[in-house]
């Protein structure tokens, strides 16, 4: 079938074309019941209008990009679904892209988004450096906000969680339920988080007191297969740690299964931290004590930003969201006890 024209819509809702025009761009010149005149017209007939046409003439698209590092990671699924959320409400589509933790993907995916003259990106960059030069290079031609993740060098919005507040709840957490020794299980430092809550980890077991040793630092990947290999690894060692602290829950469901494999008891023969609070972090046996990141505060601040920054611009703003602390099954409630 040919397509509607915006002549035959016109002509049914018995307006002028102009009218039809400024009655499918929300112009209040035109009357509420002209406008579901037309509305009515336009739905009957199939017509659409043209999208790019209209763009040009608004000087926007209603469209914002969106560049994560792994999409299979279900922390960043939630960040997502939070975010299209709140660009649904507000009448905008979200087009995603997965850099797949490489900045070279990453920097295509930016330069393709600019070509779709998206009107503004939300990125949480996959290298602390390597991702610095796309990033800044698109914060210069249009609104851009980082996510969770930052690179250095950038003038960019931030929005993301205090991570040093996260450490600290967690290992005051571990501190009170009497574990005097623990290891920390990581990402390679490549990345803004990896690299503060591992700074985090060293201080405030140093400020509790808290021994922990070289080897027990084990560096990876954010998968349950790294954690999975990482408490082997550590489990075999002798004396064992205390506690384990995972840089995210992934790991950490790996470090339990880990566990499981050498017959090591959670939390009786030795306590398990995550972070994130991804929904898994319920349902694996036992439950997994975690940080909570407010993903729908943070989407909805990313889109706060995004939005201020195109209207005004200005300096660029740092928001640390607090954290909150989840406890479950998988850190023990005991008594304090002494030595190492």
């Amino acid at each position: 079938m040919p397509r509607a024209t915006i002549s035959q819509v016109a002509e049914l809702a018995g307006v002028s074309t102009a009218t039809v025009s400024r009655a499918l761009s929300d112009s209040r010149r035109v009357s509420a019941t002209t406008r579901q005149r037309v509305q009515d017209a336009a739905q009957k007939l199939g017509y659409s209008g043209n999208s790019i046409a209209s763009a040009l003439r608004r000087n926007r698209t209603d469209t914002v990009g969106m560049v994560v590092p792994s999409i299979t990671n279900p922390f960043f699924t939630s960040l997502v679904e939070n975010v299209e959320h709140v660009l649904q409400e507000q009448g905008r589509q979200l087009f995603l892209c997965d850099s797949r933790q490489d900045a070279e993907v990453e920097a295509r995916h930016l330069r393709s988004l600019l070509a779709r003259q998206v009107d503004g990106i939300i990125i949480s960059p996959c290298h602390d450096r390597h991702s610095g030069a796309a990033v800044q290079a698109a914060a210069k031609r249009i609104p851009l906000v980082q996510l969770d993740r930052q690179v250095s060098g950038t003038s960019t919005d931030w929005v993301g969680v205090d991570d040093h507040e996260a450490m600290r709840l967690l290992m005051e957490h571990l501190d009170e339920r009497g574990a005097r020794s623990a290891a920390f299980v990581t990402s390679t430092m490549t990345n803004s988080s990896t690299q503060l809550r591992l700074i985090g980890f060293r201080t405030q077991a140093q400020r509790l007191g808290i021994h922990t040793r070289e080897e027990w630092i084990q560096l990876g990947d954010y998968s349950v297969a790294w954690g999975r290999a990482a408490g082997r690894r550590i489990m075999d060692d002798t004396p064992r740690p205390d506690a384990i602290v995972c840089a995210d829950d992934l790991i950490a469901i790996g470090v339990l299964r880990a566990c499981r494999d050498r017959s090591v008891a959670v939390p009786d023969d030795v306590q398990v931290t995550g972070y994130d609070d991804i929904d898994f972090a319920d349902f694996v046996h036992p439950g997994l004590t975690t940080v909570r990141q407010p993903r729908e505060r943070i989407a909805a601040e990313a889109v706060r930003l995004l939005a201020a920054t195109a209207e005004w611009g200005g300096t660029a703003a740092h928001t640390a969201l607090a954290p909150t602390l989840v406890i479950r099954g998988s850190t023990a409630q005991r008594a304090r006890t002494g030595g190492v």
